[in-house]
C-alpha cells in the first residue's frame, strides 16, 4: 500500500523531472518512493543549500519547475540562505523536507514554518489523507506567485499507509496579465503616441520579458519605432536583432553605450525591476528622458519612472505595435544612424598588473570570451568578480546566464548551481564563474559540479586571495585588511583530486588549454577548472559606481 511519502513523490514527479538534495532521516521514505516508483531523476548534492541552489538554477535555465529535498532540523536550516535567494529572485521551486512529528517537537527540532516564513517562503504540511492534494496546492502556489514553497512531511506520518494515489490534476495557473480598464488603455495610447513622436526611442528588457515570451513582440516594437535596445544582466538575448542592441545596462555596460542611453528621449522598460545597479544609482537616464515601465508588479519600482503600465510584457508590446499601426507611425531611424559596435567595447586590460605581477581580470575575461564554447550556459556565484563575465561573455538568451546569489547579496552558491544547469541543458557547456571566497564556501559541491557536468563543465575561479568586494570598498576606507584576505588556495589541485582537470592560470597563454579542450570529445575530456591568479588592484566598473555613491575616490 502506498505511503504518505509515496503520495508526495508520485504527485510531485508528475510535474517535475528533477529533484536535488541530500538524504536524511526526514526524507528517506520520500526518496525511496521517488527512486522506486517514479521516472524523476534524483541528483545528490553534498550540502543541503546546494539542493535548493540546483533546483533554482534548473528553473532559470529551463523555465521548468524543479524540486529540492532535505531532512528536518539541521538539514532544513542549512537551506535557508539558498531559499532566501530564490525568494528574492522570484524563482519557483518546491522544497520537500522532513519536519517534527505531529505529537510535537523533539529536542533537535526547530520551528521550520516560522523560519521559512522569515525568509519569505510558504509552508504546506501534508497529512495521511491529503498528501497528494496538498502537494498539488504547493505546486500551484510556487508557480502562481513565483516563489519557493516548502512541502513538509511530519516524521511520524512519512511511512503511514495512505491508500491508492489519486489521479494528479494539473495546477490551475493564471494566464498572462492583460491591462484592463480605461486608465490602462489611456496609458498605452499615450505611450504609443510618445514612441511615435520620439526621435531617440530606447527599449530595455529584463528577465521578466523573457519569462513572458516577449522576444518576438519586442522585436516588432523595436522595428516599428527604430529603437535602440538594451537589456538587464538577466535579460541578455531577448531582442532578436542583436546588431541594434547596446548590451547590458548599468554598471556592467560599456561606457560608450551608457552615454548613448542618456540621449534617449523616450525609454520603455519591459519586465525589469530597475534596481540600483541597472539604473546606475539613478544616473542611467538623462533628466529629460520620458521613462515608462511595463511590469506585472503593482507599481513602478524607481522614482525616475514617469509612466507605469501593469501587464505582461508580451501582451503590452503587441498592443503598442497595434497602436503604432493605427497612428500610421514610422520608424525614427535612430538605430540605423549609429555605429553601435564601438559603443559596446569594454576595456581589455593590460595583461599583467605591474604592481603585483598578477593577471589583469579584464584581460582574462576578454580572452575567455574569445575561447569559451558558443553553446555556453553561464552560472555565476556572487562576489566582486560578477562584472567580468557579464561584460565580456555574451550569451545567446536569458536562460543561458544566471546569477545565483546576487538577489540576496550572497556568495557561496556557485558550485551546486552547475548541477541544476547541467540537468536543464544536457547538450550545452556549463560555465561557472566564481571567486575564491565563494568557491571555498561552496567547496563541498565542487564534487557535485565535477560529477554532474563532467566533460561539459568549466569552472573559472577568480583567485585574488581576498574577498574582493571588501578589499575594494572597505580597504579603501582604511579598515584593517587581514579579515579581507584569504590564503592563496590551490583550486586546481582540489579539482584534480576530485577527478577534474585543474589548470593554474598565471599568464594569458595558460588559457590556451581551453581552446584544445573545446575540440576534444565530451566523453573523453574531464571537467575543466581554471584557477586564475588575478590581481586585486583592478576594480570592476560597477564597483566603482558603488564607491562613487559612498563618496570614495575612484581609481
Amino acid at each position: 500500500m502506498p505511503t504518505v511519502s509515496a503520495h508526495v513523490a508520485r504527485t510531485l514527479a508528475a510535474h517535475v523531472d528533477h529533484v536535488f538534495g541530500v538524504m536524511g532521516n526526514g526524507n528517506a521514505y520520500f526518496l525511496d518512493a521517488l527512486e522506486r516508483d517514479t521516472d524523476a531523476t534524483f541528483t545528490a548534492v553534498r550540502h543541503e543549500a546546494g539542493g535548493v541552489v540546483a533546483a533554482d538554477a534548473h528553473f532559470r535555465a529551463s523555465n521548468r519547475l524543479a524540486a529540492a529535498t532535505a531532512t528536518y532540523g539541521a538539514g532544513f536550516t542549512n537551506t535557508l540562505t539558498a531559499l532566501a535567494e530564490a525568494v528574492q529572485a522570484r524563482v519557483p521551486l518546491v522544497l520537500v523536507v522532513g519536519d517534527e512529528p505531529t505529537s510535537g517537537p523533539r529536542p533537535w527540532d526547530v520551528d521550520q514554518i516560522a523560519l521559512a516564513s522569515a525568509v519569505g517562503g510558504r509552508t504546506y504540511t501534508v497529512g495521511r489523507t491529503d498528501a497528494a492534494a496538498t502537494t498539488v496546492i504547493a505546486l500551484e502556489h510556487a508557480l502562481t506567485y513565483r516563489v519557493p514553497t516548502v512541502l513538509a512531511i511530519p516524521y511520524d506520518v512519512a511511512a503511514l499507509e495512505a491508500g491508492d494515489v489519486p489521479p494528479t490534476p494539473q495546477p490551475n495557473l493564471p494566464g498572462p496579465l492583460a491591462p484592463r480598464g480605461p486608465f490602462a488603455r489611456r496609458a498605452i495610447a499615450d505611450l504609443a503616441r510618445a514612441l511615435a513622436g520620439a526621435r531617440h526611442p530606447l527599449l530595455i528588457a529584463g528577465r521578466g520579458a523573457w519569462l513572458a515570451g516577449a522576444g518576438e513582440a519586442l522585436g516588432a516594437l523595436a522595428d516599428a519605432t527604430g529603437a535602440v535596445t538594451a537589456t538587464t544582466a538577466l535579460g541578455r538575448g531577448v531582442f532578436p536583432a542583436g546588431g541594434y542592441d547596446l548590451g547590458v545596462t548599468g554598471g556592467f555596460g560599456a561606457e560608450g553605450a551608457m552615454e548613448l542611453i542618456r540621449e534617449a528621449d523616450v525609454a520603455v522598460v519591459f519586465g525589469a525591476s530597475l534596481n540600483q545597479f541597472t539604473m546606475r544609482f539613478g544616473e542611467l537616464f538623462a533628466p529629460g528622458t520620458h521613462v515608462a515601465q511595463v511590469d506585472v508588479g503593482p507599481a513602478a519600482t524607481h522614482r525616475n519612472v514617469g509612466a507605469f503600465i501593469q501587464g505582461d510584457a508580451a501582451v503590452v508590446a503587441r498592443v503598442l505595435v497595434d497602436e503604432l499601426v493605427s497612428l500610421d507611425a514610422t520608424s525614427s531611424g535612430w538605430r540605423e544612424s549609429i555605429d553601435l559596435a564601438p559603443l559596446r567595447a569594454h576595456d581589455p586590460g593590460v595583461g599583467i598588473i605591474e604592481a603585483d605581477g598578477r593577471l589583469d581580470p579584464r584581460s582574462v575575461a576578454a580572452r575567455l570570451g574569445e575561447l569559451l564554447p558558443g553553446d555556453r550556459v553561464v552560472v555565476s556565484d556572487g562576489g566582486h568578480f560578477i562584472g567580468w563575465a557579464n561584460m565580456h561573455w555574451p550569451v545567446a538568451s536569458p536562460d543561458r546566464m544566471m546569477m545565483v546569489g546576487t538577489a540576496f547579496q550572497s556568495i557561496g552558491l556557485g558550485f551546486p548551481s552547475v548541477a541544476g544547469a547541467a540537468a536543464a541543458k544536457p547538450e550545452s557547456t556549463i560555465v561557472l564563474t566564481t571567486g575564491d571566497g565563494g568557491g571555498l564556501m561552496a567547496i563541498a559541491d565542487l564534487e557535485t559540479a565535477v560529477r554532474t557536468a563532467g566533460g561539459r563543465g568549466i569552472a573559472v575561479v577568480w583567485n585574488d586571495a581576498a574577498y574582493g568586494a571588501e578589499i575594494h570598498l572597505y580597504g579603501r576606507k582604511g579598515l584593517a585588511e587581514p579579515p579581507m584576505r584569504i590564503p592563496e588556495t590551490d583550486f586546481a589541485g582540489m579539482a584534480t583530486a576530485l577527478g577534474a582537470e585543474g589548470i593554474v592560470v598565471r599568464e594569458l597563454a595558460d588559457l590556451d588549454r581551453l581552446a584544445t579542450w573545446s575540440t576534444e570529445r565530451v566523453d573523453e575530456r574531464r571537467f575543466l577548472l581554471l584557477d586564475c591568479r588575478i590581481s586585486d588592484r583592478v576594480t570592476a566598473p560597477y564597483q566603482e559606481e558603488i564607491l562613487h555613491v559612498n563618496s570614495l575616490p575612484r581609481d
